[in-house]
Parts: structure tokens; sequence; C-alpha cells
């Protein structure tokens, strides 16, 4: 046993002496990179048609069902009841209307079959015109909900204390 392990010991010094690979039984064998990467096929141009809305919504995935009938409604976001900035209502969001719902019996949990209801408020768009370029080139019909822009009125402070506005309470 001592001479099977001096003899082992002694042939890798030797292969890393004169620096060749180890190769072992269990190793596996090295294939030349043509065989690996096969033949390569001929290439050809590849034809797009006029409308570049139809190979969008093709491969989107979606069923049809609920590609065509969508109903979208695209709009700008209030601000929230509470004392909120007005940074997050500057954005366009787009709301697809809800499809067929049911009650999970098990679970309790409302279910859809619609592969687009997560989607539905949660799209941003920077304008208008994006929005109903998207809407567009999936297909679906929306309707747009102009913005009713905010009237700010220039006044001072010291006008809520004024003696000849009706704005003063008297506490009598």
């Amino acid at each position: 046993m001592l001479k099977s392990i001096t003899t082992r010991v002694s042939s890798t010094a030797k292969r890393v002496i004169d620096k060749q690979p180890v190769v072992r039984q269990n190793e596996a064998v090295r294939k030349p990179i043509e065989d690996i990467l096969g033949e390569t096929k001929e290439k050809f141009p590849l034809e797009v048609s006029a409308d570049p809305g139809k190979e969008v919504a093709d491969l989107s995935g979606v069923p049809d069902e609920h590609k065509e009938e969508r109903f979208a409604r695209i709009f700008r976001p209030t601000r929230e009841a509470t004392q909120t900035a007005w940074n997050n209502t500057k954005v366009w969001k787009i709301e697809l209307d809800t499809r067929q719902r049911w009650e999970n019996p098990l679970m309790g949990w409302a279910s859809s079959g619609d592969p687009l209801s997560n989607i539905s408020g949660n799209l941003d768009f920077a304008s208008k015109e994006d929005a109903v370029a998207f809407c567009q080139k999936n297909r679906w019909n929306y309707d747009v909900e102009e913005v009713h822009e905010r009237k700010i009125i220039p006044k001072q402070y010291g006008t809520n204390f004024s003696w000849n506005k009706r704005s003063r309470i008297s506490t009598k």
C-alpha cells in the first residue's frame, strides 16, 4: 500500500513538473467547438409589415378574447386627500375595464381569468400621447379624461385678517 501511494505521488509530481494535464477516467472528453455549434444556417432578410401594432399584439401571448374588446381609461391621478405633494400626479395612467371575477371557495380570495387585470393602474406614461399610442398598439378602445388644472389665486397671509372682507368671523 505504501508503494502505491509513493508511486501515485511521484507520478503526480512528475506531471506537475512536465506541466501535462492530469486526465482521469471519469473526466469528460473534450469535444471540438464545431461539434457543439453545429452547422450555421443561411441568413435571410426578415419581412416587416407596415402596421407595427400587429406584430406587438401578436407576440404578447395574451389570448384573443382579452385583446380586441378591451376598454382603457387614460387619466391623470388626483392627489390623495391627505397632505401629500403634487409630485405623483404628473404621470398619465391606464386603467383597464374589469372582467369576470369570482370568489375562490377554498380561501375566499377574489379570482380572475383575466391576464391583464394586474397591470390596470400600474402603467405610467410621461404624456397623454404615449398612453394613447400604447392603447392603439394593443388595439384597445380608449377614453381620455382631460385634466382639470387647479387655479391658484395669489393672495397674502394678511388677507385672512382684513376688515373689509367677509372672511372675518365674529366670536359673539
